[in-house]
Order: C-alpha cells, then structure tokens, then sequence
C-alpha cells in the first residue's frame, strides 16, 4: 500500500532528489519487484520535468530502489518546460514532460524516444465559500481564466449551476508561472474546445491576466486554490486530491456530459486515441461520454542510444520498471495508467535502446 504523504513534494526544493532506500518515509516497501533479475552495477540517473508526475515518478523511484540497490535514481521536479530544457543540454539522463518538444524550442542533441508512462486528469480546482459542487463548461473555464469572467455569481456560472448559491466574490486566478506541461494541455484544450472564447494562445507558458497569481509547480498552485476564498487554479488530479480545503469541478465533455476528474473517467479519455509512430498521443476534449476531457499525456524523454553501459543499463531497467509495474502502483497515487498496447509500444522502444 502505498502512503500518500506530501512532504516530499514542495515546489520550493527544485532538484528534489528521490533515490529512497525501501521503507522511508513517503512510500511503503516495494509492493512489486522483478524475482531472478539480475543487481545491476553502480550507477546514478539524474532525471528534471514535470511536476504532474511527481508523486507517480517518486513512488517508482521508490520501489526501483528496492528492486535495484545498486542505482540511485535522482529528480528534479522543475516543471515539463525545464526538464525539457534539461534534456536538450544533456545535463539529465532523463526527463518527465506533459508535452513534445515545441518545433520552435531547443531540440535535444540526437535522436530520442518519448516514452509513455501514466495519465492525469487536469482538474479545476476552487474554492468558494459555500460551494461544494460546480459544474463548468469550456466557455465558461475560458472565460475565468482570461479574465472576462471576474465574479463567482456571474450569469455564466449560474447558469449551468442553478441550484449553487453562489456569491458575489471576487475570483481570484491561480496559475503556474513556470514552464509547465499543466498549463499548456490545459490552454491547448481551451483552444481547442473553446476557439471563440479563449484567446491567449496554448503553450507552456502564456500572457495571462495581470490579477492572477503565480505560482511554481501545481503543487503550489494548489495551495494558492486552498489559502484564497474565490480562488481558482488548475491542477493534477493527485496534488488537487491531497491538498485540503479544495473542491474540483466537473466539466462538460464534446458529448455533452458534466464530468469529474477521476482515475475513471482520465482512462475513458484515452479510449479510442491513436498512438502516434513516435508514442506521443493527445487524449484532450475526448468525444467518449464517461471521458473526462482536461486529461493530460505525459512521457519520459530518454536517449535512443546510451555511451555509459552501466548507465545506459539501469535507464533500461528503470522504464522497463515503471512499464511494468505502472498499472498497478499508478492508482496508488492518484493516477490512470495507459492502456496495454502503449505499454507494449513503450517497452518495444525501451529495448531498442542501444547500450554502450
């Protein structure tokens, strides 16, 4: 089982490091080892990204250690942009992002494998004084978070929310200020959903409202959401489930069904999405009707070949690990794993990986 603490998990420590021995504090003991694998040699992986995964990445972290003594796995959760950032200049073995690389950005130094690992739902987050459930289409998200919707009991809200007593408060924005996977699916489904009404463009980071406020990784947008009345942010499913004194709204999918975030309703998201050769996929404003549509990708960026064979080596073994280990330890901590045949996709490309 594994214990969900937070105390790991503090935006204000950026190159956090994860290479736990069994049992410590933050996870339980390995739940699932890999019998008869042979120790690996002495190595240490250095990995920086996203902050959605964080809590997933930590618990494997975890439980690798257990499996593999030999090698310390360390991760600087920073946000998708700076993992990517990272990676490109080859200051990291690995890195966590909720996005491809943009065509505009740095691109990495040789060819590379985006290795799919778990999703997560995007959730709304709020907190309005008397106001336990909210219902919120696209438009209307659009509209809180570029600022033309300004107040809780705005025609808007209530009318998709007629029975919520919803008062006249202010709405207080909280937003990711670093580069961040969260916030470009998050844009990238406005846009997409929204073209009419969301007008401030889908990327990792974007010119938002100068009244918002911002804040370094989800889980401090989500502690911004839980310290404001009014207050509204967007967040991964699990740091938005662990922070107390929120409430996460449902949103209305493209068919027309009012849905909450949940480990349920992110695996509806990704039925039907086409994996694409290179293993990226987009399962955002999902047509399925139990699908929730803010569910974002995330991947694992490493090197196609590797120089350093006891490196190259425990890389292998550790996303071999989380492959095959994901299905289980994801739910654990709050999120939906992929579907088998992009495991299996992911396992294929983590074996063509050349060592040495």
């Amino acid at each position: 089982m594994i214990l969900r603490t937070r105390l790991l998990r503090t935006a204000m420590v950026p190159a956090l490091a994860l290479g736990l021995a069994a049992g410590s504090a933050g996870v339980a003991s390995a739940t699932t080892t890999q019998k008869g694998q042979p120790k690996l040699a002495p190595a240490t992986l250095n990995g920086s990204g996203s902050t959605l995964t964080q809590a997933f990445l930590q618990a494997a972290i975890q439980q690798f250690k257990a499996a593999q003594p030999n090698v310390t796995v360390n991760y600087g959760a920073g946000g998708s942009g700076k993992g990517r950032q990272d990676f490109a200049d080859q200051v990291v073995q690995f890195a966590g992002s909720d996005a491809p690389y943009a065509a505009s950005a740095k691109q990495p130094a040789g060819p590379f494998d985006y290795i799919p690992t778990i999703v997560s739902p995007v959730a709304v987050t709020y907190k309005v004084a008397g106001v336990s459930k909210l219902q919120l289409t696209s438009d209307t998200i659009a509209g809180i978070f570029s600022g033309a919707v300004s107040s809780w009991n705005d025609p808007t809200i209530k009318a998709v929310n007629p029975k919520a007593k919803l008062p006249s408060t202010k709405i207080t924005i909280c937003r990711r200020s670093d580069s961040s996977g969260t916030t470009q699916n998050f844009t990238t489904y406005l846009q997409t959903a929204s073209p009419t009404k969301w007008t401030l463009g889908a990327a990792a980071t974007v010119n938002w409202p100068s009244s918002s406020v911002g804040n370094n990784g989800n889980t401090a947008v989500a502690a911004c959401v839980a310290g404001t009345d009014g207050a509204v942010g967007y967040n991964d499913y699990s740091d938005a489930k662990a922070t107390k004194g929120i409430n996460l709204a449902s949103v209305k999918n493209a068919s027309g069904q009012f849905i909450a975030p949940s480990i349920a309703s992110a695996t509806a998201a990704l039925v039907g999405v086409k994996l694409n050769p290179d293993l990226t996929y987009n399962p955002l404003n999902t047509k399925n009707k139990a699908g929730y549509p803010i569910t974002s990708p995330t991947w694992l960026l490493v090197y196609s070949t590797q120089s350093n064979a006891a490196v190259g080596n425990a890389l292998k073994a550790f996303l071999t690990y989380i492959e095959n280990n994901s299905t289980k330890l994801a739910p654990q901590v709050d999120y939906a794993p992929i579907p088998s045949n992009f495991q299996k996709a992911a396992l294929s490309a983590i074996a063509k990986i050349q060592v040495g």
